[in-house]
């Protein structure tokens, strides 16, 4: 009896799960649809009609962003921003991590708080003083700017995730590995980075997905020749009705590439988030 209920509530999970799964793709398959299809129409019907209609579907959509000079800078644009705001953030932080965490220097304990604090200061808060000041320094504007403002917001939070994370790491290990004449570098570099991997690479996860996916950063900080893709399909909206024949596509493009980059990293993801939850 016991076998056939937990065999039901198995059953029932799975059920569950799939059900989910089906609803979280679904608005993904209908843009992917979409994008292949023609603005007209797009027009006159819903792109659940290419199951009857499937000579709708054609890759000129594609073919015309390409084409599209703004589309290809902004998405250039947007990785030239995503994977510096990433990276710099991830070393940073990893090295700041280490140092709160197994270093002593004086007012360690008063600077980490002062991290800390920082995660509740709103991004709206810094937006018209940091414009401002990069008016000033001549980085408004341009892609440097935008990305110097995504390290700085992005860096409190990482920061205070990979301390947490180091610290949890055994004294002992790190202790037998001074003994054996390491230096910090070395232990850094050869012990601490390997085993903080799964942290260290659901932090990318986070910060790749933020930085990707911003819009109200980029449209405040970036001009036009740097502006992104979320600033850039926005811009594509007519007065009249979206150009769906250039939004669809692009939008998926730009939905696709932080999907491709979690699935690459899922198995450190998962791991990273089981780890967090024992410690």
């Amino acid at each position: 009896m016991n076998a056939v209920r937990r065999g039901l509530g198995s059953g029932l999970v799975q059920a569950f799960l799939v059900v989910i799964g089906l609803v979280w793709v679904t608005p993904l398959a209908g843009l992917f649809l979409s994008s292949l299809r023609s603005s007209q129409d797009s027009a006159s019907s819903g792109w659940w009609k290419v199951f009857t209609s499937p000579g709708q579907l054609s890759f000129d959509n594609y073919s015309a962003l390409l084409k599209n000079a703004g589309m290809t800078q902004a998405f250039w644009n947007t990785v030239l921003i995503s994977v510096p705001a990433t990276v710099l953030v991830v070393v940073l932080a990893a090295l700041a991590g280490y140092a709160f965490a197994w270093l002593d220097f004086p007012g360690r304990e008063a600077v980490f708080l002062v991290v800390v604090a920082l995660l509740v200061v709103p991004v709206q808060i810094g937006l018209l003083p940091v414009a401002k000041l990069f008016g000033q320094l001549g980085l408004f504007g341009t892609i440097p700017g935008v990305v110097l403002f995504h390290v700085a917001y992005g860096l409190p939070f990482a920061v205070f995730l990979l301390r947490n994370y180091f610290a949890e790491m055994p004294k002992e290990m790190l202790e037998a590995a001074r003994m054996d004449g390491g230096s910090e570098w070395r232990i850094f570099t050869r012990l601490v980075l390997p085993v903080g991997r799964p942290a260290i690479a659901s932090l990318a996860i986070f910060q790749f997905l933020w930085v990707w996916n911003d819009m109200l950063v980029a449209l405040l900080f970036a001009d036009s020749s740097s502006q992104p893709l979320t600033v850039q399909l926005q811009s594509q909206i007519r007065q009249f009705g979206s150009n769906i024949d250039v939004l669809a596509p692009g939008a998926f493009v730009s939905l696709v590439v932080p999907v491709v980059v979690f699935f690459a990293f899922q198995k450190h993801f998962v791991q990273g988030v089981m780890a967090g939850s024992v410690k």
